[in-house]
């Protein structure tokens, strides 16, 4: 195993002036998001509100996760599924005061939509639009905690709180690798400029991708799409309740987890050469998957996340799009 470093390291080292380009003009959004404090603009998700007095009631039934434990400034994280417990989209959910606000990917946006336009029926419940309303920042890296106005965030992933950061009122949620702050789309250029007033750095969407793949982290989109039972992407314990009434798609993802062993896991990929997303993933001539999200970092080479059948076990070589890898339990860092 050691020479495989070595020699993934030396590679790494001469992959060619692509790469010996990316690691250059990243190095410092990199330190940013690590050690530091970085800016992304993540505005583009989709965002929704639902208010009304069985809102909770509602929700508890159509996501995996239990809503009704919620209480004003906590959240969770959820999926919403076919009957079958295949994955049509995952969200993030926060109770205020006065909604509950829902965050998730902007290709699940619709699914979304119209999962809730159709089950809300009956229900005290009134569905809201909050995409171009709301705009969100994303604060990357450990001194996100020395922002003024965030300090009593809880350290719970998800939990918020009402703040106010350079003159403009938002909504401060912590995530696992810094906070996410909401407010009026009409304040969002008013508060990027003056977290970059206050010494944050701005980085490229690559480089916050570098980050989520070394957390092991999937997305939906790219590892998680509707083939996929939460299980299978190992979401069962941030995004699944087991004590909890009954949802759609209950009944597969509980039958899964207490009598059954999925066939395949999100695995990661350690790589002796870049590789394309979507590459085959070969155990001898048997194809076990293929390559999730793809980054070249710069503190561990050329990595991947994957959905890898259970024969292709941690520690097994594979071949990644002609390229050799090694099979790794997540996360990464």
């Amino acid at each position: 195993m050691g020479n495989f470093f070595h020699i993934a390291k030396e590679i790494a080292r001469d992959a060619g002036a692509i790469f010996k380009r990316m690691a250059t003009t990243t190095a410092s959004e990199y330190a940013a998001a690590t050690e530091g404090r970085s800016l992304l603009d993540r505005s583009e998700r989709g965002k929704l509100a639902l208010t009304g007095t069985e809102a909770k009631t509602f929700l508890q039934g159509q996501v995996t996760n239990d809503v009704e434990a919620l209480t004003p400034g906590t959240g969770c994280y959820a999926a919403f599924l076919t009957p079958k417990g295949k994955m049509l989209g995952d969200l993030r959910i926060l109770e205020t005061d006065h909604e509950l606000a829902l965050d998730t990917e902007r290709i699940a946006l619709q699914q979304l939509f119209n999962m809730i336009r159709r089950a809300m029926i009956g229900y005290d419940v009134q569905l809201h639009k909050r995409t171009l309303e709301r705009g969100l920042l994303s604060l990357i890296g450990p001194e996100w905690q020395a922002l003024a106005g965030t300090a009593g965030v809880p350290e719970h992933e998800h939990s918020h709180l009402e703040a106010e950061v350079s003159g403009v009122n938002v909504r401060a949620i912590r995530t696992d690798v810094g906070i996410d702050l909401l407010c009026d789309s009409k304040h969002t250029d008013q508060l990027k400029q003056g977290l970059l007033d206050d010494g944050a750095q701005t980085i490229s969407e690559p480089t916050a991708e570098c980050v989520r793949i070394e957390r092991g982290r999937p997305r939906y989109g790219v590892e998680l799409d509707d083939a996929v039972i939460p299980q299978e992407a190992g979401l069962n314990e941030r995004a699944v309740s087991f004590t909890k009434g009954c949802y759609v798609g209950q009944e597969t993802v509980a039958r899964l987890h207490y009598r059954g062993k999925p066939i395949r896991q999100l695995r990661g990929l350690r790589l002796l050469a870049p590789v394309d997303p979507g590459a085959q993933l070969t155990l001898g001539e048997r194809e076990v998957g293929r390559v999730g999200s793809a980054t070249f970092s710069p503190r561990f080479g050329p990595i991947a996340l994957a959905l890898v059948r259970r024969e292709a076990e941690v520690g097994a070589r594979i071949s990644a799009g002609g390229a050799e890898a090694e099979v790794v339990k997540l996360p990464f860092a």
